[in-house]
Parts: structure tokens; C-alpha cells; sequence
């Protein structure tokens, strides 16, 4: 596998918390789950060591997190001010545990991505890439057009620093020229760092396990209402990260980042607000793992083409 920076990154020795519930830490604390605000949680946690920061935030679209009914939840309805200052506010933490070279994501829809990457540009943090996951089921409606993408946002505080984690072609896809046009050309490429008829994947997302999780999706964890697909972390973390390295995700959810980051061989830090979806997220994360094992080992040659072959 090609990579730009070391390998094995070892712990710093940085001082972290401990965990409030003894359950959610795994000897000798590789994995490790924090139960209540991330704000309050990251306040605690030490500056400049992460690696990798995920972050699939509440979209402040009136939805129930609380299928569990224990009182514990984010309250998502409450008002654009409210819902931004809670969002800056969480954003200015994470940049802040963010290493020198390390990569912030944020899973964020429409309404409100504008906001995001202006804060995070006013932090003086730089866009690597304004990504799309893309589905082909959005809830339908007449009035306007059917939302069918979310944006991935990634950035970083040095693009060029020379630890940057960014690894290429463990997440290389089979290139169009070959999938649809088999062009003998990119056979004969020679560029070095990249297999011949492979490519970086482009900034829009989408093929097979790339679906939204719902129904009877294999992947899907009973009471929880916004997962995210196994492969779209897969490839997050298979690029922008190295095994040992360190992972936080401030909104820990049905726990699908620190499921695929414990698989990939990082560590991982969570935060949970709900006790009981901390629970869940522990055990998926811990005893039950990813379903995609074998999607998440075999990421690189996948074609994402749209068309068949045309030289058959």
C-alpha cells in the first residue's frame, strides 16, 4: 500500500480522562467510549493528538434519536441560532484535538454545509475536498427536487505537512478506461505510485454497499436512525489514516466509525450522548463487528462505472 507519511504511529503518552462507564473501555485502551456531550468530553480530552476526527453531527431536522425512550437524546428542533452556536462550538473543539497533520470530516446535508466550511475556513483550516455521498433512495416529495446526496467534508490544518496521512491506493478504484472503454493506454501507465488502470476514487460517492442504511439493509441496527454505511468510513478512515493511529468521532451514533476503525487496526475514542445508544455502539463496536468484512478488505479495485463494457 502506498503512503505519504509513517506507518504505526505510537501513543504519545497524553493523558486522556477516564471513561464514566467501565464498560466502554477495551484493555489497554485502544478502544474507548465516553457517555454524554461531547462538548463537554473534548473540553477534557488532550489538544493536537488525533489523527482522524469523523463527526455525522445532528442535522437539527426534527428527528427522534431517542427510540430507545430513556430521555437521553440531542434535541434536534431547535432554532437556526441555537443549532449553530452548539455547532461552531463543538467544530472550534475538534479542530482543536485535531494533530498538525491530522484529517477532519464532517458528514453534514445541505442546509446547513454552507455554514460548516465557512467556520472552518475562518479557523484557518483548509479544504482537501468537498465531497458527495450519493443515494438513489431520498425521501420523495413534489415541491422541489428529491435530495438524494450528503456532503463529506474534509479538511485539514496543513495539506502539506510532511505526516500527512493520505493513502491512495488503498482505496484505488478500477479507472473508467478500463471498466467501460478498455483503453490499452492506461495499461501502460508508469506513473509509480498508482497500478496501472486504477485511480484515485472521484469526489462524488456511490456503488454497491454505498446505499443508505434502512429496510432490510444487513448492515441496518435495530433503533438507530441515521447510519451511515460501513464503506463510506471504510474509505475515510483507509485513506486518511494509518494503522495505530488515533480516530475520535464526537457523535458516536449506532457506532459505525469505531466499528470499521477497530477492524482497520486504529484506535478509536467515541462519544455518546445517550446511554443507551452508547450501549448498542459498544457492543457492534466490540463483539459483533462489521458485517462488510469482506467490501472493507477488498476497497481497492472496485470500479464505480456506470456503464458496461463497451469493448465486449
Amino acid at each position: 500500500m502506498t503512503t505519504t507519511t509513517k506507518p504505526n504511529r505510537q501513543s504519545s503518552g497524553a493523558r486522556f480522562p477516564a471513561v464514566n462507564d467501565k464498560r466502554f473501555i477495551e484493555k489497554p485502551g485502544r478502544t474507548r467510549v465516553y457517555v454524554g456531550d461531547c462538548r463537554d468530553w473534548m473540553a477534557k480530552l488532550p489538544k493536537g493528538e488525533f489523527d482522524l476526527v469523523f463527526a455525522d453531527p445532528p442535522f437539527n431536522w426534527k428527528r427522534d434519536y431517542d427510540r430507545n425512550e430513556t430521555g437521553h437524546a440531542w434535541d434536534d428542533n431547535q432554532s437556526d441560532e441555537t443549532y449553530l452556536d452548539f455547532t461552531y462550538e463543538w467544530l472550534d473543539l475538534a479542530a482543536d484535538r485535531l494533530a498538525e497533520h491530522g484529517s477532519l470530516w464532517v458528514n453534514i446535508p445541505d442546509t446547513w454545509a454552507a455554514e460548516f466550511v465557512v467556520h472552518l475556513k475562518a479557523r484557518g483550516l483548509k479544504m482537501v475536498n468537498w465531497c458527495v455521498w450519493h443515494y438513489r433512495f431520498g425521501q420523495n416529495t413534489k415541491s422541489r427536487f428529491i435530495n438524494s446526496k450528503v456532503h463529506a467534508l474534509y479538511f485539514m490544518k496543513d495539506p502539506d505537512h510532511p505526516d500527512r496521512r493520505w493513502n491512495p491506493d488503498a482505496v484505488a478504484e478500477v479507472s473508467d478506461r478500463r471498466a467501460i472503454y478498455g483503453d490499452p493506454r492506461t495499461e501502460n501507465k508508469k506513473e509509480g505510485w498508482m497500478e496501472p488502470g486504477h485511480r484515485v476514487p472521484m469526489d462524488v460517492w456511490y456503488g454497491q454497499f454505498w446505499g443508505r442504511v434502512q429496510g432490510n439493509n444487513k448492515e441496518r441496527r435495530h433503533k438507530h436512525d441515521n447510519q451511515l454505511p460501513e464503506m463510506y468510513l471504510g474509505r475515510v478512515i483507509g485513506a486518511c489514516s494509518n494503522e495505530g493511529d488515533l480516530v475520535l468521532d464526537p457523535f458516536l451514533g449506532s457506532g459505525t466509525t469505531g466499528v470499521v476503525a477497530r477492524y482497520l487496526k486504529r484506535r478509536f475514542v467515541g462519544i455518546e450522548y445517550s446511554p443507551a445508544n452508547a450501549a448498542h455502539a459498544w457492543d457492534r463496536i466490540v463483539n459483533k463487528g462489521p458485517h462488510r468484512t469482506d467490501a472493507l478488505d477488498n476497497q481497492r479495485g472496485v470500479s464505480s462505472a456506470i456503464h458496461p463494457n463497451r469493448r465486449k
